[in-house]
């Protein structure tokens, strides 16, 4: 399994419209704790997923471990989740650090193995 990392800074945006058409899912990484830019993260990913409307999501709200973080429902709420699509296969967990930052938490490997299960069913 191959996956591309591009990020979503501005400079970084106009590599998008290249790889996203070869993509067989689609990650989406936000900060739970930066309330301030979840609605440009909402617009970007809403502007993402409306090129194929079938091409599954998996959604992390990162940073669940910080005290100002948004609950993984207000996330989903934030994002417009609900509006992805009737067609479009959706997931999102809520992630963070552990402790010691050498284990990895359950969710994350729950993710990878729906991750792995998504790739290679396309």
């Amino acid at each position: 399994m191959e996956f591309l990392e591009i990020g979503g800074s501005e400079p970084f945006r106009s590599y998008w419209d290249m790889y996203l058409p070869k993509g067989r899912l689609l990650i989406f990484v936000v900060d739970s704790a930066d309330h301030k830019r979840l609605p440009e993260a909402k617009k970007c990913l809403h502007q993402l997923i409306e090129q194929n409307p079938e091409l599954p999501l998996v959604v992390f709200a990162n940073k669940q471990d910080l005290e100002d973080a948004y609950h993984i429902t207000d996330i989903h709420d934030a994002l417009a989740l609900s509006e992805v699509g009737n067609d479009r296969k959706m997931f999102l967990f809520g992630t963070q650090v552990t402790e010691n930052g050498s284990e990895i938490p359950s969710t994350m490997q729950d993710a990878r193995d729906l991750i792995a299960h998504l790739a290679a069913n396309m």
